[in-house]
């Protein structure tokens, strides 16, 4: 089963010289990736008892609770005693590296505005120490109880969860939060895999532009939901410029006080923003964005860190 021919060919001209090397990382499984808890659990006493259990997780040289297993692996950590009490949560490690990205700290007021199934959540609640104001929004009934179900099995007590749709947080609560995150939903191009056709089914330029719609709405409502002086990270796990530099120009050209920060994320497999597509020419700080390029543990992600300045 082949990607689809489309999604090649953008691909190419979004990557003309990494493509031919990064295509092929689209045909193998990748390592399961997880993240230790530290609201429920010593790392030291979660590593031993993974080891006592069979487990040889390997670490992630760039994040200390991350670490990664064989994918044959995935059954039987998810039966694990750790698993079913929160003590770890599997996620991808390009996902990790979004709240790394926005840092949020004890005590501060922040916003995760599109959060099921609570990965990013959880770990802002650990970077936070369970100190402040976490809420979390998700619109779908089976995607709330899912969110609220993985924070409370986390231990997360500082989160507040609300089945609504996120395009009209920004005008319910205007400059109430000192840190927003926003990984929005997307064409999920960076999970697609030439073995598994489930993966590229829905897939088209036509559901790009879709989503690139809504993540605008988002957007917008996530920059007005942040206080001045406060930081939006914006996420998305397509490749599309669409999804990613379109949307944070919309935003630019709009908000005279947003202003895209430099990101210091410790992976070598990223480049920066694209400042052109096509005919199409974007605000020469959206260089300043990362494009996190697929690699043999990681998938890609895009990420902009927006300031709202005054």
């Amino acid at each position: 089963m082949a990607l689809p021919s489309e999604f090649v060919e953008r691909f190419k001209a979004i990557y003309p010289d990494d493509a031919d090397g990064l295509l092929p990382l689209f045909d193998a499984p990748k390592p399961l990736s997880f993240r230790i808890n530290p609201l429920k659990i010593d790392p030291e006493e979660a590593l031993r008892r993974l080891k006592e259990a069979g487990f040889l997780p390997k670490s992630v040289d760039w994040y200390d609770l991350a670490f990664t297993l064989p994918p044959e692996d995935r059954d039987r950590l998810v039966r694990s005693p750790l698993f079913e009490r929160g003590e770890i949560y599997i996620q991808s490690l390009s996902s990790m590296l979004a709240p790394l990205a926005l840092q949020p700290r004890p005590g501060e007021a922040v916003l995760d505005l599109a959060a099921a199934p609570g990965g990013k959540t959880l770990m802002m609640a650990a970077l936070m120490r369970n100190e402040g104001l976490l809420s979390a929004v998700e619109p779908g009934r089976d995607r709330f109880f899912r969110l609220k179900a993985n924070l409370d099995r986390g231990g997360v007590t500082i989160a507040k969860c609300y089945m609504t749709d996120g395009r009209g947080v920004g005008r319910k609560t205007p400059e109430r939060f000192d840190k927003v995150m926003l990984d929005a939903p997307c064409s999920t191009e960076a999970k697609f895999r030439s073995f598994d056709p489930e993966t590229t089914r829905y897939w088209s330029l036509k559901k790009v532009k879709e989503m690139a719609k809504l993540q605008t709405r988002l957007l917008f409502s996530a920059y007005q939901a942040l206080k001045p002086g406060g930081t939006l990270l914006y996420a998305t796990c397509s490749f599309a410029p669409e999804e990613n530099e379109a949307v944070v120009d919309k935003l630019l050209k709009k908000e005279p006080n947003a202003a895209v920060k430099p990101l210091n994320l410790p992976i070598d497999n990223q480049t920066p923003g694209l400042t052109t597509w096509g005919k199409k020419r974007f605000d020469k700080n959206l260089a300043q964005c990362v494009r996190v390029l697929p690699n043999q543990v990681m998938e890609g992600f895009f990420l902009a860190k927006i300031v709202k300045e005054g």
